[in-house]
């Protein structure tokens, strides 16, 4: 989960991604779009800038790891870090059992 709110609904980012992309060619360059369209519903340019390029890459119009990818990849990395720390605190269970088994045995 993001540790940031998000101001903008999906629906507002997907519009101003539309915007950017529909109107670049009546712009001298992508960056003014953006700046211009970025004016218009209150974000960054910056931010605009990273909304059109996370689209471009889930449409795969741009090399990089699309979104539900990533979402994958972290969800499993996750995992991953919560079983190998289930698998250490059974580890050290075990060698604590063991030894109070053979400390009874030795009594």
């Amino acid at each position: 989960m993001s540790k940031t709110t998000n101001k903008f609904s999906q629906e507002v980012r997907d519009r101003a991604v539309r915007l950017v992309l529909d109107n670049e060619g009546q712009h001298a360059s992508r960056w003014q779009a953006v700046m211009s369209i970025a004016a218009k519903i209150g974000c960054t340019p910056q931010t605009l800038n990273d909304w059109v390029k996370k689209a471009e890459v889930d449409s795969g119009r741009r090399a990089g790891v699309p979104t539900e990818i990533a979402e994958k990849m972290k969800a499993l990395e996750r995992e991953n870090r919560e079983l190998r720390q289930a698998n250490e605190i059974l580890r050290k269970a075990s060698a604590y059992f063991a030894m109070a088994e053979l400390d009874r045995r030795s009594k």
